[in-house]
């Protein structure tokens, strides 16, 4: 009995163990404040990783250029036009357009058109005059006309020349003679399309307005259409300064058509003007179409200037003409010039 007081006495009289207190405090307290942080913590993540949580694995973006692809405008801090649009999806349609579309039918019309003149220059050949020449010339062109001529006939050559290799070159020289080749080709023709184009377009304006006046409907053209200008049945046509198929070449080839070049390559040239990629692109194509044309119709006008007609070239090189090839072939000319008193030498 007395060993049991001795012990309660003791147990009673031991004195608290302060670190033990703290150290149970210090735990409880840490505890609650890890547990509340991690709660708020949890509750404050929860929104982001909602919206983080993708929707397919990590390591597949296809749903992402998917929508890119959709040419949404997009938030960017550069001001522009369509800097927020990353994909442009017009772009691919073009691309298909022009290297498709354009290329294998301008092509097509290339070689149909010039096999067409081959064709007919070896069935009907050249153009002669029916009577010997009578060595007598009268004045054609003048200087400045023949000037004006010849320097846009020569940049329209170098000119086509260029866009040909742009549009064509990677099909026709790049299988044949490698890529470097025709790289150092067009880095010396593509500086001298976009620079040559501008003074073609300024002797262009020139040409037109020199011969516009020569160039109107006369009743007589109606005679040169119906007899196809007598390169069928080789008959004499009377016409003016110029004939029915010169004055087309001059109001659809070298006016609409030339214009047309000219305006759109203005604007490649100088591309701020348009700013969008999708105007820059009608551009090219409206570029690209009216040149293609307007060699087609040159390929016709050239052969009958040069090859196609007896003494056409010389009269575009020496600026005269026998007093014989004026009767023939402009007849109404002629006649206007003697009028005058304008008497072949």
């Amino acid at each position: 009995m007395k060993a049991l007081l001795g012990a309660s006495a003791a147990v009673r009289t031991q004195p608290f163990d302060f670190r033990t207190i703290l150290s149970v405090v210090l735990f409880a307290s840490l505890s609650l404040f890890l547990l509340v942080a991690v709660q708020a913590a949890r509750a404050a993540d929860a929104p982001a990783a909602a919206q983080a949580a993708p929707a397919v694995p990590a390591h597949n973006a296809a749903p992402f250029w998917r929508e890119v692809r959709q040419g949404d405008v997009g938030v960017t801090t550069i001001k522009g036009a369509e800097t927020g649009v990353l994909v442009q999806v017009e772009g691919n349609a073009w691309r298909h357009l022009r290297n498709g579309t354009v290329t294998y039918w301008g092509g097509l019309l290339l070689v149909l058109v010039f096999g067409a003149i081959a064709l007919f220059h070896g069935w009907k050949g050249q153009l002669r005059l029916s009577a010997p020449p009578v060595g007598r010339k009268l004045e054609r062109f003048s200087g400045p006309e023949r000037l004006v001529h010849g320097f846009v006939a020569g940049s329209f050559v170098l000119l086509a020349v260029g866009g040909l290799l742009m549009l064509f070159g990677k099909h026709v020289l790049m299988p044949v003679f490698g890529h470097t080749v025709l790289s150092l080709l067009l880095q010396v023709l593509k500086p001298i399309h976009n620079f040559l184009g501008l003074a073609f377009a300024v002797g262009l304006l020139a040409m037109i307005a020199m011969w516009l006046k020569d160039n109107v409907w006369d009743p007589i053209d109606a005679q040169w259409i119906r007899r196809a200008g007598g390169l069928l049945d080789r008959s004499h046509v009377p016409s003016g300064r110029f004939n029915f198929g010169e004055k087309t070449w001059f109001w659809f080839g070298v006016t609409i058509l030339g214009l047309t070049v000219c305006v759109s390559g203005f604007l490649l040239d100088f591309p701020a003007i348009l700013q969008k990629r999708g105007d820059l692109q009608l551009a090219n194509l409206v570029h690209g179409i009216g040149a293609l044309f307007m060699m087609l119709l040159a390929l016709g006008h050239i052969y009958m200037g040069t090859i196609g007609v007896e003494g056409a070239f010389d009269s575009m090189r020496t600026g005269k003409v026998d007093e014989t090839w004026a009767k023939e072939h402009h007849e109404a000319w002629y006649e206007q010039l003697t009028a005058k008193g304008k008497q072949a030498r």
